[in-house]
């Protein structure tokens, strides 16, 4: 409301004054970060316990068969995830990412497949991405340049106000190994497509600096390491050099890109030690959390829990 309306808008001072009112009254208050609670404390006068998002028990990584049907599903209608080349065997399932045998039906990676680079908005204001498009020109350039670099294959998901603008940008490009598509997905498809993405790149600000983007938390259920643009709390979830990295602009974005897809796909490279990192964090999902937090603190405000 705030971004729309301005900070001093009438309606924007009746819900801050009534929020400040209620939650003095309230018997319990919870908040999702340790910035967001040291704020309430300090600011408001509001005492609160932190809880973080986690993901549903449904952000994972995606198995192989599952990730060539949702490419197969996918190039239906973007021809990002079709294949280059055409099977020897017609009767071999291709994308641009797997290949089925015809004759086992296992799916295996292709070799010299593309990155694949996902990131989901709501496209408004408080994502830049024209941070990221300068980030994959100067990738392209490298490419050009003679470095061993993969292709790459941009998917950014949702749908906002912004979309339209930032389309017209994308379609300005003259990329010779980036294809950018921005799909609008089934419910179903996106956990999937997180699961079966190499990185994830988050471009969200808060526009109060106490919050957290969700879109990490999900892509971190689904052991999806991350590239995020900086604000002031987001340490509390994207740990530096450990679960993904952080930038400031496009410059350190592209510098991040060229580290992490260098002699790409290496078992031994850095995305794949975040990976690693993210798989042996064991994180808690929402309704563990929940359990584990939450519930405790509820069954001791209740009279009948303490007879």
């Amino acid at each position: 409301m705030g971004l729309v309306h301005g900070p001093n808008h009438r309606l924007v001072l009746l819900a801050k004054w009534y929020e400040k009112l209620c939650s003095r009254l309230s018997h319990l208050n919870l908040c999702v970060t340790n910035a967001m609670r040291e704020d309430l404390a300090e600011n408001w006068g509001i005492k609160a316990v932190t809880v973080y998002d986690k993901p549903a028990s449904f952000f994972k990584e995606t198995p192989l068969d599952l990730q060539h049907r949702l490419f197969m599903k996918l190039g239906r209608t973007y021809s990002a995830f079709r294949a280059s080349s055409e099977p020897s065997d017609p009767a071999t399932e291709r994308s641009a990412f797997t290949q089925r045998d015809a004759g086992s039906g296992m799916v295996t990676c292709l070799r010299g497949r593309p990155a694949l680079l996902v990131s989901s908005t709501s496209w408004t204001e408080d994502e830049d991405f024209s941070i990221l498009l300068a980030a994959l020109e100067k990738f392209e350039q490298l490419i050009l340049d003679g470095e061993s670099l993969p292709s790459l294959v941009c998917v950014i998901t949702g749908k906002g106000p912004l979309k339209e603008y930032y389309s017209c940008l994308i379609g300005q490009k003259h990329f010779q190994h980036i294809q950018v598509c921005t799909p609008w997905l089934e419910a179903e498809d996106y956990p999937l497509l997180l699961g079966s993405a190499d990185l994830g790149v988050c471009l969200h600000k808060s526009s109060s600096g106490l919050d957290l983007p969700m879109k990490v938390v999900d892509m971190f259920g689904c052991c999806l390491p991350v590239c995020a643009v900086t604000f002031q709390c987001l340490h509390e979830l994207v740990k530096h050099e450990e679960n993904g990295l952080v930038f400031k602009d496009s410059e350190e974005l592209a510098v991040q890109l060229q580290m992490l897809f260098s002699k790409f796909p290496d078992p031994a490279g850095k995305l794949n030690q975040f990976r690693k990192n993210l798989q042996e964090s064991k994180q808690l999902r929402w309704d563990e959390s929940w359990k584990q937090t939450v519930l405790p603190l509820l069954m001791d405000m209740t009279p009948w829990t303490k007879d």
